[in-house]
């Protein structure tokens, strides 16, 4: 029995649709009972949220595409400023009737976008069902105008069509929310992915020359190695095309069966250790890493590249631990000093604690909270900041790596009390 059941749209479109978004047929129930029928009027804005490579623009686009519905579909990186914005929806439109038409259609305000809507509207008889109007990345609105997602959350009332906008953004929507308030849409959130909805994903791409249980079993051992250090099925896709191959080589010379799973993962084991070097950082194309895998060498190790004495950490993990170490050092009042360009005249007083006239290096770090980390985070980065999923994560795994560290060296944690601090000694060990 299917799980997408709809009156108002035909059964075998469902059934297809279910058999392109695996595991996400909860989000997609839920999207077609906002939806409603074609005619219908639908919610005036949706807000679709969570991490990345969590569905979240494939599930829309397939949704989108199989049940036919009208829509544009706008990428708000690509289009960064308001009138390329506006722009694009409305020449999605224009094209959408007539495709050999790409004719630059001006468009300054939005008050001109709400004009110009309407007549693209009317021009392709769109009355009648609901257009859908796609923001990917729409975490960029905030860098526009002020006037631009509120009037993007009004649209359905500013110009009495029958439009939905949907908003899909990696931050929640508290993050986007103006502070002269504004329409709240419809928030939907997509989990992650778990173990075993990654293996049923990851499964479905067998080759066709082997067997849908042999390429289920490279799976179980790939995701075995790889989830706790990288569970974005985008990079997990790339490891299953790229280290397939080797998995298949005993069976390819004929040393070994399809059924051996103990010589096909004493085979593939070096390999996938190697691999382990280079998640994330991408230092390799796909062509080098399998002339790289025809070098005999010694298992686990990359010559000339991840093998080297340091590890290159991400972009905004550096600054973090440099935020924390700064917040560990340097005392609470030094900071409007530090980091603010304005921070006004501060009256210089002779006056010191006892424990401030020995240096914070020889008392050791303090702790601070997290609200401070981030605030010092702010202020040494150049550019704009979001405060997304990604950044928290890195903190939680920089906080992870030093508790580790603190246990391997038999410290004692206070329990529920313990609060962090960075070290220069732990900031060294993450760069070894």
């Amino acid at each position: 029995m299917p799980n997408l059941e709809h009156p108002a749209y035909p059964a075998a479109a469902l059934l297809r649709l279910e058999s392109l978004v695996p595991c996400r047929e909860s989000q997609v129930s839920t999207l077609l009972s906002i939806f409603g029928e074609r005619q219908h009027f639908s919610f005036p804005s949706i807000f679709i949220y969570g991490h990345t490579s969590s569905g979240k623009t494939y599930v829309i686009q397939t949704l989108l595409n199989t049940l036919q519905l009208p829509h544009v579909f706008v990428n708000c990186v690509e289009h960064f400023t308001s009138r390329l914005l506006l722009e694009e929806i409305l020449i999605q439109l224009q094209n959408s009737s007539e495709p050999k038409q790409t004719s630059h259609v001006p468009c300054d305000t939005f008050n001109d976008f709400v004009r110009l809507f309407k007549q693209a509207i009317g021009a392709q008889d769109l009355q009648d069902q609901t257009l859908y109007v796609v923001l990917d990345r729409a975490e960029q609105l905030r860098e526009m105008e002020a006037n631009i997602l509120p009037a993007f959350l009004r649209l359905q009332e500013l110009t009495d069509r029958n439009v939905t906008v949907i908003l899909l953004s990696e931050i929640v929507w508290e993050m986007f929310r103006p502070n002269t308030g504004c329409f709240e849409p419809f928030t939907l959130y997509f989990p992650d992915y778990s173990i075993g909805h990654l293996q049923k994903i990851l499964s479905q791409n067998h080759p066709p020359e082997y067997s849908a249980d042999f390429y289920a079993a490279y799976i179980n051992i790939l995701l075995g190695v790889f989830y706790m250090v990288c569970r974005d099925l985008k990079e997990l896709q790339h490891l299953a095309a790229l280290n397939f191959s080797k998995y298949c080589e005993p069976v390819v010379r004929g040393e070994a069966k399809e059924r051996d799973t103990r010589k096909l993962w004493k085979n593939i084991e070096p390999h996938l250790k190697k691999a382990m070097q280079t998640v994330y950082l991408r230092e390799i194309s796909s062509s080098q890493w399998e002339r790289l895998q025809r070098v005999e060498g010694e298992p686990g190790q990359l010559k000339g590249l991840s093998a080297h004495s340091h590890v290159e950490l991400p972009y905004y993990s550096k600054f973090l631990l440099i935020a924390a170490y700064l917040a560990s050092y340097n005392p609470v009042r030094t900071d409007k000093r530090f980091f603010l360009k304005h921070h006004g005249k501060i009256k210089k007083t002779n006056f010191m604690k006892k424990h401030e006239k020995t240096s914070n290096h020889l008392l050791g770090p303090k702790p601070f909270p997290l609200d401070r980390l981030l605030a010092i985070l702010y202020s040494i980065v150049d550019n704009r900041v979001a405060p997304t999923a990604n950044i928290f994560s890195q903190i939680t795994s920089l906080v992870t790596l030093q508790l580790l560290s603190m246990v391997g060296n038999n410290d004692q944690l206070d329990g529920p009390r313990y609060k962090c601090t960075v070290s220069l000694d732990f900031i060294r060990s993450i760069a070894r």
